[in-house]
């Protein structure tokens, strides 16, 4: 699909303040709060949230009456980071009597299930809090209350909608922390999961002061930043001021898991910035999940010797390396089969492919690689090897423009589990319905997009028109002014005409990365691009022939030494 790049209108000569139009901040308090995030002023009262006196007043007498609790996460970065924030503060006012459980990706699957209830019952667990689940667990909320628990959830996923789509539906828990909620007042909807407890946390401190000295709670903010600079929510209001903090204490972490991450990897640690965090730490800790099990990355968080760190560090970052092989041959297979669909039947709006074969762990990332190709929404199916044999599992990727629960939810006879965010979401389809699922979910697409007048058209706006010469330390320490970058608040896009790529070469382990030298007049400036050959871009890129160039420009810092670069978008 072809793209347009367009300039938006220009509207000044000061970079800063034209990068501020475009991404609507325009009003001196608004500029201020995202130039200057200040951790008092942009951090909402949690109180805001639905039921949050009543859960902090019954934390606190479990905590006192000494109760059993147990803390029940998800299994991605931002449910074990929950759960290690969790962890760290039971431990910081000196409460032992807790148990954590993450289950199984592949063999228990998202949510609650009865076999892990049963445990915790087994441990005497009065008290269990979830960490990013729970909204759309009713069945076990209420097997878990039948054990003898009162049961708080804290989550940050779509609640679920009755059956007429009017009203809302929540499990009835003792209470349940949601800023998606309805009846929330709680100005920041798409807080990250750990965003949540660490609300939490702030409620029970407000509460009860002398639990922890004054001010050491933020050296909890690295797994709060972690988490949500790796899950992916917008980067704006509280969440901005929750990334901007989170990276200034994971650069000074005392955190050993993470200290042996960063040495392991030859990180940066005083410059250490989003991507770092998004394409190098993130994806070890998310590996545990997809390739062994959730709790190996809770283990490297909460390491407490650097002989266990270590460990941890090296196992994660070697099933990381088996990870990226899995994803690349699944990746390759599902673009054939969507290429062979689309030469048969023509193109489909949304693309819907499985196979029986595929790890359904890791179907969330070969779905980003296909939407990034092909730009409508992706579902991709496959099965567990310990899966009843009619059972498949799959997850989703949106292109930007579609709220994929919505598309679900307005078909949801078809599912026997679904849930997620716009973005992206995972669902379960027995054998029988995975052969109209592709039909079905094209015309839930199309009446939702006909309903809210989506727009798919592929103009894409970039922030200025450049020449190599703006490509220098002054403005880059302008654009990082914005910095962190993330969703809703994207790195700026810039447009070069008429460059020349005067070297193309390759590089990495298996010359999978892009680098090339482009001239304009006198100045000439390197740029690179991950994962890419230069085939993708074929009359577009040829050494010697003028190109127009749309890229980011970086700062990048590795083995000690920085590097003023553009980071390649695409070319027209």
């Amino acid at each position: 699909m072809a793209k347009k790049y367009s300039v938006k209108p220009k509207i000044t000569d000061d970079l800063i303040e034209q990068l501020l139009h475009n991404r609507g901040i325009e009003t001196p308090e608004e500029k201020e709060a995202f130039l200057n995030p200040d951790f008092e002023k942009h951090s909402w009262d949690p109180f805001l949230l639905s039921d949050m006196k009543k859960a902090v007043n019954r934390i606190l007498q479990a905590i006192d009456k000494k109760e059993h609790i147990g803390v029940w996460g998800d299994y991605d970065v931002d449910g074990v980071s929950g759960v290690a924030l969790f962890y760290d503060f039971f431990k910081k006012i000196n409460f032992d009597n807790f148990v954590y459980y993450i289950p199984s990706r592949q063999e228990e699957g998202y949510g609650l299930n009865q076999d892990g209830l049963d445990e915790l019952a087994k441990e005497k667990v009065s008290l269990l809090i979830t960490v990013d689940c729970g909204i759309r667990d009713f069945k076990n909320v209420e097997y878990a209350k039948s054990l003898g628990m009162e049961v708080i959830i804290t989550d940050h996923h779509e609640p679920s909608s009755s059956i007429d789509a009017i009203s809302e539906e929540l499990p009835k828990a003792f209470a349940v922390i949601n800023p998606k909620r309805a009846d929330s007042q709680y100005p920041e909807k798409i807080l990250c999961g750990t965003g949540v407890v660490w609300k939490i946390i702030q409620a029970i401190l407000q509460t009860r002061r002398d639990l922890i000295s004054e001010g050491q709670e933020k050296w909890f903010l690295d797994l709060v930043g972690l988490a949500t600079l790796a899950d992916m929510v917008p980067l704006t209001g509280e969440n901005r001021m929750l990334a901007f903090f989170g990276l200034k204490v994971i650069q000074r972490s005392r955190r050993l898991g993470l200290l042996k991450l960063f040495s392991m990897l030859r990180m940066d640690r005083e410059n250490l910035n989003e991507d770092d965090v998004s394409f190098m730490i993130a994806p070890r800790l998310n590996a545990a999940s997809r390739m062994g099990h959730p709790v190996e990355a809770l283990n490297l968080l909460i390491a407490d010797n650097e002989v266990d760190a270590d460990t941890y560090a090296k196992h994660l970052s070697s099933i990381n390396d088996d990870r990226k092989i899995l994803v690349a041959n699944i990746v390759k297979e599902a673009k054939k089969k969507v290429r062979e669909k689309f030469n048969n039947g023509g193109e489909k709006p949304v693309i819907v492919i499985g196979n029986p074969e595929w790890h359904p762990s890791i179907l969330g990332l070969v779905a980003n690689s296909i939407v990034e190709e092909y730009e409508r929404p992706v579902f991709l199916w496959g099965r567990n090897g310990g899966d009843e044999e009619r059972l498949l599992k799959g997850s989703c990727r949106s292109d930007g423009a579609t709220d994929l629960v919505a598309v679900m939810e307005r078909r949801r006879e078809v599912f026997i589990e679904f849930g997620g965010h716009k973005m992206s979401g995972g669902f379960s389809v027995s054998f029988e319905k995975i052969h109209t699922l592709e039909e079905v979910l094209i015309e839930s697409f199309l009446s939702l997009k006909e309903e809210l007048k989506i727009d798919n058209e592929n103009e894409i706006l970039v922030d200025a028109e450049l020449g190599l010469e703006n490509v220098s330390p002054k403005f880059v320490s302008e654009i990082l002014k914005l910095a962190p970058f993330g969703v809703s608040n994207e790195k700026p896009i810039f447009i070069f005409r008429d460059v020349i790529p005067e070297k193309i070469n390759r590089f990495g382990k298996n010359k999978e990365h892009l680098s090339i030298n482009f001239r304009d007049g006198s100045r000439s400036v390197r740029a690179i691009s991950f994962f890419t050959s230069p085939d993708q871009f074929g009359d577009l890129l040829k050494e010697g022939i003028k190109t127009n160039l749309v890229a980011n420009i970086e700062k990048s810092f590795y083995g000690g030494r920085s590097e003023i670069r553009l980071r390649i978008v695409d070319f027209f």
